[in-house]
């Protein structure tokens, strides 16, 4: 028997200045779900069940970017995305353009145990997940009150916006006006694709896993960007780039999904694992460090011994990670 671990993520890229309370809240929903996947771990459940029901918890609670509280795109609707992937034969399972089904990770392990495909999207995936009998809600569940208001904040400042869960109350939406007009002029000097952005708002949410039979697992979920164009898909649900899982390792990625897209960087831990023979933690920095050029991003790790392991080039990452022998730990920041 192996010794299993958990790592979990809520996003990298977080805004120095979100106040004490968010924090602590991002913290409590971390140790909640976090102790899900540590009790489904010491009842023997294995990897591959315990990244959905984690993800499926996430995507329920509105403190992240995924299911219930997704960003918004530019028409004000929710398309959200999500990946799941099993080192068990390298299996995985994909969606994106996802607009009423209430948890889209297990629409992505639908797609990879039921159907001849790997890869959904749009009309396909939501045809797909109403004849499966999925949960449907609609596309209103999964809007608040809080997005539809730095929405309008992103339209008038005619950007990306970072960290969009900064309060809009009193001081909190000062703050967060003078960042959009700093950003509306670029002045931060920030680029996406090679193309100038404002700022970005990275808060996807992800799990990777090591089961005590030494199986590897990991999930990928997100609504994506704050006030994005339609149709735009990023690094969540591509296989090889947020989401990877092999008999090494299984990987979670979150931040700047064109550069994640770009390195593909969770195989790219993997392989630097494998080829370059580096252990897990080693091989996390070198990926972060080496392959993101100017990009920013995060992720966390698993390796199929039982070790964890996290890095990200930018201001903090929400995450949280637990391991047989007693360890457990739930950050934001280094």
């Amino acid at each position: 028997m192996g010794r299993w671990a958990i790592a979990i993520h809520g996003g990298a890229g977080v805004d120095p200045n979100l106040p004490e309370h968010r924090q602590e809240e991002a913290k409590r929903v971390l140790a909640r779900c976090l102790q899900l996947g540590v009790d489904l771990l010491r009842a023997g459940s294995p990897a591959l069940d315990v990244v959905e029901a984690v993800v499926r918890e996430l995507e329920t609670d509105p403190c992240f970017n995924s299911g219930r509280g997704s960003a918004l795109t530019r028409a004000g609707t929710v398309e959200m995305e999500a990946s799941i992937m099993d080192g068990r034969g390298r299996r995985c399972g994909a969606v994106s353009g996802v607009s009423t089904v209430r948890n889209p990770v297990s629409l992505a392990r639908r797609v990879m145990e039921k159907s001849p495909h790997s890869y959904l999207a749009f009309a396909g995936a939501e045809d797909f997940a109403r004849d499966q009998g999925l949960e449907v809600v609609d596309n209103s569940y999964f809007i608040t009150d809080e997005n539809v208001g730095m929405l309008k904040l992103a339209k008038e400042a005619n950007t990306i916006l970072f960290d969009y869960r900064v309060p809009l109350s009193g001081a909190d939406t000062c703050s967060a006006l003078a960042l959009a007009a700093a950003s509306d002029n670029n002045t931060n000097g920030m680029v996406m694709n090679g193309l100038p952005i404002s700022i970005y708002a990275p808060e996807t949410v992800g799990c990777a896993v090591v089961d005590s039979n030494g199986f590897t697992a990991a999930a990928t979920s997100t609504g994506g960007l704050m006030n994005k164009m339609t149709g735009r898909i990023g690094d969540s649900p591509l296989i090889g780039a947020g989401t990877y899982a092999c008999g090494l390792c299984a990987v979670s990625c979150t931040g700047e999904g064109e550069a994640i897209i770009r390195s593909t960087l969770a195989r790219d831990v993997a392989a630097v694992m494998e080829y370059k023979g580096l252990p897990l933690q080693e091989a996390v920095d070198f990926c972060v460090k080496e392959r993101l050029d100017e990009g920013f991003a995060g992720l966390i790790a698993v390796s199929g011994t039982g070790e964890v392991a996290y890095g990200f080039n930018c201001t903090g990452m929400f995450r949280g990670c637990a391991t047989q022998d007693g360890f457990m730990e739930v950050g934001i920041w280094e």
